[in-house]
């Protein structure tokens, strides 16, 4: 049950972004901008980083409605997502992604955890100042959507339907559009 006044009907961050318009034009718009926007990251990359920092956040909603995106416009699958989740070392991703999530894990777990080991790993597998940039601001971005969500007690859907559906509307008419 979620702490506020939120209608339960509505899951997640859609719940809250109805609650309070004023601040869901630019939390959308910001999600728009990392999520789908102009990178040189795929946009099922940027999902997938985007879920592996929700999952390591234990952030429910999150998790499993961005790894439905993700899932959604990546090779692979849900079963790459949860690959990714289960063991990053020894999940089907590319060296260069591998590196970029293991900076995404560093910035979940604090911004000055991010160390130079970490970018010249990500360099060597041929990442560049532009996806090095922009998987930090997603992780950041995310841990504290996050937190927005979980610390308002949102509502989580129980069926994996649920998140599919949400998938195929995000990545047909994006975030801007107001569903998160």
């Amino acid at each position: 049950m979620a702490h506020i006044e939120l209608d339960d009907g509505v899951p997640g961050l859609p719940a809250l972004l109805a609650f309070r318009p004023e601040t869901a034009g630019p939390l959308s718009a910001l999600a728009e901008a990392l999520l789908r926007g102009p990178s040189p990251l795929e946009r099922g990359e940027r999902e997938l980083i985007a879920a592996y920092v929700s999952e390591l956040n234990g952030c429910d909603f999150c998790a499993s409605s961005h790894g439905a995106c993700a899932a959604a416009q990546l090779p692979g699958g849900m079963s790459l997502v949860r690959q990714v989740h289960a063991n990053l070392a020894v999940a089907p991703v590319s060296d260069k992604l591998r590196e970029l999530l293991g900076i995404a894990a560093a910035v979940q777990r604090g911004g000055r955890e991010v160390a130079d080991e970490h970018i010249a790993a990500a360099r060597a597998a041929g990442a560049t100042d532009v996806e090095i940039h922009d998987t930090v601001l997603i992780a950041a971005a995310f841990c504290m959507y996050n937190r927005y969500v979980d610390g308002l007690g949102t509502s989580v859907p129980s069926d994996p339907d649920a998140y599919a559906r949400m998938a195929e509307r995000i990545t047909v008419h994006g975030y801007a559009a107001g569903r998160g």
